[in-house]
């Protein structure tokens, strides 16, 4: 029996560590050749341990079984010239992209600090660059070979900040932009049988959230660190069931919780928990799949 995502073409932004590097084991392991992108090439580059040439050889070794490999770009998302020479290399070794995952995300360094916009630097709109602009550009250069083949999945790691105050006006900012994003750009690619979806993370347990949490949980937002939190794999493996859904399209432009989609494809994460729904303490998403309702504007 083949691995569910033999053959299938994917690309994971941001995947040196944290949420992209978790989805990029698990498609990898489910036989997926996963292109892995990130900006840390050597270990101490960067305050967390994780470069992009070792995310891409854990993934080779977790698909040794299903056929899944990993392949390393450096790229900085905020290059446009690196994102259109990543997107030609896939498009020159593969032939075909299956799967998009935008999860490359810069996040300042004062975010848990409470003081209000007016006195941070205007520099932390680079989270909108590497986070919302970023995501546009790589949606674009996906789409051009998605449309082509007639096929694709598109996803945009977002978050219950679309419609909750969290960390400030500029990271809320760039996750509800995202999420419309993914809603308008579904509209566009329905026609080409191509879906994009936004995806809402509640607490994930990356490297950073660890270390933020040791560090100043006094200073997270309270829903976020009363959280149990899940592991960097289960988002992974709610997209990876999202990529062999064959009525995927009834889902394009909606924005989902995360742990919902796993309940309704029967995923749990890797230590076999149940992960939580926050509906009903973070708010609730703002756009359904096209296909259920009229949001096109004919």
């Amino acid at each position: 029996m083949s691995a569910p995502l033999a053959g299938k073409v994917a690309l994971v932004t941001g995947a040196s560590r944290g949420i992209g590097k978790g989805i990029a084991l698990v498609l990898a392991e489910q036989g997926a050749c996963v292109y892995v992108t990130g900006r840390t090439v050597k270990e101490g580059d960067y305050y967390l341990p994780g470069t992009v040439g070792t995310t891409a050889r854990e993934c080779t070794a977790r698909g040794s079984v299903s056929g899944g490999s990993g392949i390393a770009v450096t790229c900085d998302h905020s290059d446009d010239t690196a994102v259109a020479a990543l997107f030609a290399q896939i498009e020159r070794e593969q032939g075909r992209l299956d799967i998009l995952v935008n999860s490359a995300t810069q996040l300042s360094e004062d975010l848990l600090d409470p003081a209000p916009f007016w006195e941070k630097p205007l520099s932390n709109l680079e989270m909108w660059d590497v986070g919302m602009r970023s995501y546009f550009t790589a949606s674009y250069h996906a789409a051009k070979i998605m449309a082509r083949q007639g096929s694709g999945l598109i996803v945009m790691i977002s978050g219950y900040t679309g419609v909750t105050y969290t960390y400030g006006v500029v990271f809320s900012a760039t996750k509800c932009t995202v999420d419309r994003i993914a809603r308008d750009m579904a509209i566009e690619l329905e026609p080409y049988g191509v879906a994009a979806v936004s995806l809402w993370q509640g607490l994930t347990l990356t490297e950073k959230a660890r270390d933020n949490l040791a560090r100043a949980a006094d200073k997270m937002t309270g829903s976020v660190a009363g959280q149990s939190g899940s592991s960097v794999e289960h988002p992974g493996r709610v997209i990876a069931a999202m990529a062999c859904d064959p009525a995927i399209m009834d889902r394009s432009g909606g924005t989902y919780i995360t742990a919902e989609l796993a309940d309704h494809y029967g995923v749990v994460d890797i230590d076999g928990r149940r992960i939580e729904t926050m509906r009903a303490k973070r708010g609730s998403p703002l756009w359904g799949p096209i296909r259920e309702n009229d949001y096109h504007g004919h």
